[in-house]
């Protein structure tokens, strides 16, 4: 069972981080450090080419961490950042900043390390390409997929929509920045259609940082279907969901596993 209270959404949840209702004062928190990322990914033979861009915070022994959206944050903000108390980040009229103080706040009063619920998976010394099939097909595993299941995929990850594919169900693949899958299925820039179709819905973190989360939690919560948050964006905040319509969550603290060839850990997390 999950012990923590009912939170609407994103907004809920950061406004009783601020009241204190969810531990220590975030006043008395700083960010020490704090960076602006830019980072691509290509697999060989493909020809998609993945872009990312993140904004980092070191609070204290943890990270908080938000993927963006391409010129949703300029790269010299971060420099401004470090040095503030996360009441301050989390009161930012910029979501970007305010996910990656959330993040790290939650990081610290409950590191996955010490979640009775969260289970550690160790991605293999290896390629990204490696590294990153065993990471997807835990995701896939999480919602025990079933034949012919349509399964919503919003924001897409090739070796995601392979693992949907090996355990039998029919991807619905969603994203802003793509047209096709590697395997030739037709990329939809609209999620609505996807949300009222599919019998599962497994979504990314960066759904935080664009602001659509609430609304996949909202619907996965009115249609009861199964939503799985796979997360390196809000890794720490997306747990809280966890029985209040998330029903498992692959949470992938900073550093990412693309940033790391050495065995790193994901943190796997299921309602019973």
């Amino acid at each position: 069972m999950n012990d923590t209270p009912l939170f609407a959404g994103f907004d809920d949840l950061l406004a009783q981080a601020l009241a204190g209702a969810l531990g220590p004062d975030p006043a008395g928190l700083y960010a020490v450090g704090a960076f602006w990322v830019r980072q691509s990914t290509q697999f060989p033979g493909t020809t998609q080419k993945y872009r990312n861009y993140y904004l980092v915070l070191r609070v204290d022994a943890a990270f908080g961490a938000c993927c963006l959206e391409p010129g949703q944050l300029d790269s010299a903000a971060a420099e401004a950042l470090s040095g503030s108390d996360l009441a301050s980040l989390l009161r930012d009229e910029r979501l970007a900043v305010r996910v990656a103080a959330l993040d790290a706040y939650l990081a610290v009063i409950r590191p996955h390390r010490e979640a009775a619920s969260a289970q550690a998976l160790w991605l293999p010394l290896g390629t990204p390409l490696e590294r990153a099939r065993v990471r997807d097909a835990a995701i896939a595993s999480l919602l025990r997929i079933a034949p012919g299941q349509k399964v919503g995929l919003i924001g897409v990850v090739n070796p995601l929509v392979e693992a949907i594919a090996d355990q039998g169900g029919l991807c619905l693949p969603c994203d802003f920045a793509m047209q096709r899958t590697a395997n030739g299925i037709a990329v939809v820039r609209e999620m609505e259609p996807v949300l009222d179709q599919a019998d599962l819905v497994i979504a990314t973190g960066m759904t935080l940082s664009n602001g659509s989360f609430d609304r996949i939690l909202a619907r996965a919560r009115q249609r009861r279907i199964p939503l799985l948050i796979y997360a390196q964006t809000g890794s720490a905040i997306v747990p809280r969901f966890l029985g209040q319509g998330v029903a498992a969550v692959s949470a992938e603290p900073f550093p990412f596993s693309q940033f790391s060839a050495d065995p790193t850990p994901v943190w796997l997390y299921r309602t019973p």
